[in-house]
């Protein structure tokens, strides 16, 4: 039996590249920062947001874009929002 195409949305993929981009940019910040305390609360702060991030990604390259890929989508965007509120970066 064929394996089943997965469904390809362009406009999906460009938000998929622009919270990549987030994501290694405030990566950056949070290794620009010099005392280590800090730097690991941001980390394990942020761990929530790159974690949704990946599995945006996975779930999009395995299954391609599906009914659930907007809400996988707002759900990191909104811990996206979140993490920018409780820490200044």
């Amino acid at each position: 039996m064929a394996k089943k195409r997965r469904k390809l949305n362009k406009d999906f993929e460009r938000k998929i590249y622009t919270s990549r981009k987030n994501v290694e940019l405030v990566l950056a910040k949070i290794y620009d920062i010099d005392d280590e305390d800090i730097q690991k609360e941001y980390i394990s702060a942020f761990n929530v947001v790159v974690s949704l991030y990946d599995q945006l990604k996975e779930d999009y390259e395995k299954v391609g874009f599906n009914d659930n890929s907007e809400d996988v989508l707002k759900t990191y965007k909104n811990a996206f929002k979140l993490f920018e509120t409780e820490f200044e970066i």
